[in-house]
């Protein structure tokens, strides 16, 4: 069974998504894919692992880099997985290209080429935004690209990492 709540975000309202074991969701309301790994039968109920979620968003929109983890419970294919594997390994404030993230598995999986295209799918499905930081993967000249959410939404994102810094792509 899952569990939602709410969070109001600088951005707009987020829903919030987690079973027994971690956060399942996290979306934009109104976003692309919204909520489309809700399960039908879904109650509002105060789970610790959205407590501490919203702890973390709170750290996050304040302009800080959260010092802690919160539990996930994500389902998606291998492929998928494999992408937000590296997705959640992107420094806070950096930012990685669609064709970086494919170079990266074809090498993992000793393969000639993996679609950057394909890439894209997974990442706009992440299930859990900001969290798992799809907004921080960019087009290869490092245009924003592609984001759920909305450019307007990934821009702001990617801003308010940066701070006062510039935000560095990794091609």
């Amino acid at each position: 069974m899952q569990y939602t709540g709410k969070y109001k975000s600088p951005f707009g309202s987020i829903l919030l998504a987690a079973d027994e074991t971690g956060l399942t969701g996290l979306w934009f309301e109104g976003q692309k894919y919204f909520a489309d790994t809700l399960d039908p039968q879904n109650a509002e109920k105060e789970l610790p692992v959205l407590i501490q979620a919203r702890q973390w968003l709170d750290i996050y929109f304040s302009g800080k880099e959260p010092e802690f983890q919160v539990p996930l419970h994500v389902t998606g294919s291998k492929f998928q997985q494999k992408v937000w594997a590296i997705l959640s390994a992107i420094p806070y404030g950096q930012t990685i290209t669609y064709g970086a993230v494919a170079k990266q598995i074809a090498v993992t999986d000793g393969v000639e080429r993996v679609s950057a295209q394909a890439v894209g799918g997974a990442v706009g499905h992440n299930p859990v935004s900001i969290i798992i930081p799809c907004h921080r993967v960019v087009g290869s000249n490092g245009s924003l690209t592609g984001y759920a959410g909305g450019l307007e939404k990934k821009a702001a994102l990617l801003k308010l990492e940066a701070g006062n810094g510039e935000n560095r792509v990794v091609r």
